[in-house]
């Protein structure tokens, strides 16, 4: 046979080979696999493109995938690349890819559609927080991978609740027209808690003081309602946060919390968290500067604001704070565009830190705009007014952290962040103001003891943002046995969105005193407010009260001063109160003072003229410093009030001052001041002050129970009442009453104890020695 007949034959067999096919079996939805590259198909040029076994997908939709189209050659390694990129859409369980002849034939199988997704047996944790973790939709294309990428999703959320024995199985459920059910069947196990927290390396705080610091609990019964016992990873890192910032302000400045593990028990059942820790050694302050590049700049005022002075245990977050403050002063001063940079120098040989507080001139910015994304119910002038900066004025970082704690302060957030970002010039900044809304209704329905109310039950509704308005909006119903309440306020904080709160209150009292004056007294009536603030510290409020009062069911045997007091009177009185607060904390401080000053003036119409004064302060000093805990404050506490009548309508017994109870603890209500010695019923009086000294401490027991205690010295006196007669006793010197109590932050409300004996007294003064409150501080 010659070369060339070969090379025919040759070519012609090649012709009659069978055309290559492309496959993937229908196993590859369980573990897929990348097919082999084909052997190189014949030569020629694509005519079509057939597509078989599709029922929701359109067939141009398939082709669309493919790489090789009508009119391209014929290319091996296209047509596999065309075979993953099929699979790679999920759409499909199988696809096989062919050629024949001068056509592509493709041939699927598609993945079913979910129906629903469902879960069993999942009895604590809820369907609600289970559906957002998981990504397989009703109406979505199923996939093997996608159910196991669920099935872990549900473990890590079981994991994180500290559940690590649970269990999850997906389940399939065939139906009709390629559909499935997919079922989560969960087996939850019990939690894993933490059955103890261990310290090492840590020689300056004991275990038992380091554990207080953190956020993670030991497990125990009475935390049955809380779940800081748990075991959660993510929580641990939080942790280490917290110990390294405690020891920093603690004045260990090159603390370092190396690590911190969990070993789980063999049965699974509990966690043993260990952190270690290097404290190294403990710094005092050592030389304190401010100096400063800028023109205008006080520095001996600056270095006045510094928090701290030489020989003071250094503390980190002391240095943040006085960052903070400089940049208030500085901004005070015209200079709004500041940088303040504290430099650190350690000198471990004396053990000092020095910190010198650089005052530099910052980046001239402005604000071009604030975005307030994420309210979805209020309304954006709501949050706007809050903002101590506007557009086109200087970007003040206090002026931002005070927007920033004003926007928290109202209580509708649970989350606040303002973040700068650059605006249409270099010069310019768009405040983006991301807000994460909380509910604001409430509801209360609760009950308990106190001792001038007795047996008490209460029911109240409010709304702290109406509407999404701001308004806060508040109806609250007492009944005891011997008092009955109903109010209705609503208070707008920025009426007509300007520097105005506006409100008003509609209530009724009554009050049965018989046991204490021999006499019940009932009042009812409304009363307008209105308030304003200079600053933000400095505050005045109005109100202008119109209450019609009884004082009615005199007992037979009581006194004639009171007798004569019997009847109803109409009260129209004016009042204003003055404050300036430097508390760090309106709701629990610690820290700082308050100062009010207050007068009332009673006569414009009614029945009654007087004008009463009230002045009164309290200070609060921390002793974290000394002891370690945020918890012991001593607080300090005076009032003075003055009533003097004018005119020829005299004051009533019901306006008058009394003295003893929740004002001078060891004494009855009103078991102090002027009195009918004949039938033991106080009269009030018109002069009243009082003093109190108290030492707040944590109890030796766990701080999440909220145990508080107290010891106290009351001191307090009354006089100046204006009857006269045989039997009355007007003495003016004081009382003093001294005791220990307990406050207990509970779910329900705040439940306070207190024992205390009269230290000084005289012999028809009425004492108490325990005093029991529920719901109120007193």
């Amino acid at each position: 046979m010659t070369a060339l007949a070969a090379h025919r034959l040759l070519l012609l067999a090649a012709s009659a080979l069978i055309p290559v096919a492309l496959s993937l079996p229908a196993e590859a939805q369980q573990r897929p696999r990348v097919p082999s590259a084909a052997p190189a198909a014949p030569s020629g040029v694509v005519r079509g493109i057939d597509v078989t076994g599709n029922q929701r997908i359109e067939a141009d939709t398939i082709r669309s995938y493919m790489l090789l189209q009508p009119g391209d050659p014929f290319d091996a390694d296209r047509l596999d690349r065309s075979l993953r990129t099929l699979f790679a859409t999920g759409l499909f369980r199988d696809v096989t890819v062919a050629r024949s002849g001068d056509r592509i034939q493709v041939t699927v199988e598609e993945n079913p559609i979910v129906n629903r997704v469902a879960f069993e047996g999942n009895r604590r944790v809820s369907d609600d927080v289970l559906r957002p973790e998981v990504t397989l939709r009703s109406r979505a294309v199923f996939t093997p991978q996608q159910a196991q990428a669920d099935r872990q999703r549900i473990l890590d959320l079981y994991a994180r609740r500290g559940r690590f024995g649970a269990q999850v199985e997906p389940k399939i459920i065939q139906l009709d027209q390629n559909r499935v059910d997919v079922v989560f069947e969960i087996t939850e196990g019990p939690t894993a808690l933490v059955s103890r927290v261990n310290f090492v390396g840590n020689a300056a705080f004991s275990d038992t003081r380091l554990r207080d610091v953190i956020a993670t609990r030991e497990q125990a019964w009475y935390r049955l309602l809380s779940s800081s016992d748990v075991f959660d990873p993510e929580r641990l890192n939080f942790d280490r946060e917290l110990l390294r910032r405690f020891y920093l302000r603690q004045g260990f400045a090159d603390v370092q919390v190396t690590s911190s593990t969990a070993e789980l028990s063999p049965d699974r059942s509990g966690f043993f968290v260990t952190f270690t820790i290097n404290e190294g050694p403990r710094y005092r302050v050592g030389r304190v500067d401010v100096t400063t590049t800028l023109r205008g700049v006080d520095l001996d005022l600056l270095r006045r604001d510094v928090p701290f002075s030489a020989g003071d245990w250094y503390d980190g977050e002391a240095i943040e704070r006085a960052v903070d403050t400089l940049t208030d002063s500085t901004a005070l001063a015209s200079q709004p565009f500041v940088d303040i940079r504290p430099r650190i120098a350690r000198n471990p040989e004396a053990r000092t830190v020095d910190v010198t507080f650089e005052v530099g001139e910052g980046t001239r910015a402005f604000v071009e705009r604030i975005e307030i994304t994420g309210n979805t119910r209020t309304q954006d002038r709501v949050i706007r007014r809050e903002f101590r900066l506007a557009e086109t004025d200087p970007l003040n970082p206090a002026a931002l952290r005070r927007s920033r704690q004003r926007l928290r302060d109202l209580g509708f957030f649970s989350n606040v962040d303002i973040q700068p970002s650059p605006g249409s010039r270099p010069d310019r900044v768009i405040l983006n103001t991301s807000v994460s809304e909380r509910p604001t209704g409430e509801v209360s329905l609760g009950g308990g003891f106190s001792t001038d109310a007795g047996f008490l039950a209460d029911f109240g509704i409010r709304e702290r943002n109406f509407l999404g308005t701001g308004v806060d909006a508040r109806l609250q119903t007492l009944l005891a046995q011997r008092r009955s309440q109903f109010d209705f306020s609503v208070t707008d904080p920025q009426f007509l969105d300007r520097n105005l709160a506006a409100g008003f209150d509609a209530f009724y009292l009554q009050r049965n005193l018989r046991e204490v004056a021999s006499y019940s007294e009932r009042r009812y009536g409304i009363v307008l407010r209105a308030g304003y603030e200079f600053n933000e510290r400095l505050r005045q409020s109005w109100a202008y009260s119109l209450v019609q009062r009884n004082v009615f069911d005199v007992q037979p045997d009581a006194s004639r001063f009171i007798k004569e007091q019997a009847g109803e009177t109409l009260l129209s009185q004016l009042g204003t109160t003055i404050a300036y607060d430097r508390r760090d904390s309106r709701i629990e401080p610690r820290s700082g003072y308050i100062l009010r000053l207050g007068g009332d003036f009673a006569g414009l119409g009614g029945d009654v003229s007087y004008v009463r004064l009230r002045a009164d302060a309290a200070y609060y000093i921390p002793f974290e410093r000394l002891l370690g805990d945020p918890d012991y404050v001593l607080v300090l506490q005076a009032g003075v009030g003055l009533l003097e009548p004018y005119g020829d309508r005299d004051e009533r017994i019901i306006d008058r001052f009394f003295l003893g109870g929740d004002n001078l603890r060891g004494f009855r209500l009103a078991g102090v001041g002027p009195r009918d010695l004949t039938t033991g019923d106080p009269l009030g009086g018109r002069l009243i002050w009082t003093q109190s000294t108290e030492f707040r401490f944590p109890l030796p027991l766990p701080s999440e129970l909220g145990l508080i205690g107290r010891a106290f010295v009351d001191v307090g006196s009354l006089s100046n009442t204006p009857v006269t007669g045989v039997g009355v006793v007007d003495d003016s010197s004081p009382r003093v009453g001294a005791g220990v109590g307990i406050s207990w932050r509970t779910p329900v409300g705040l439940i306070n104890i207190d024992i205390a004996q009269a230290v000084v007294k005289k012999d028809y003064d009425e004492t108490q020695i325990v005093r029991f409150g529920f719901g109120t501080r007193f």
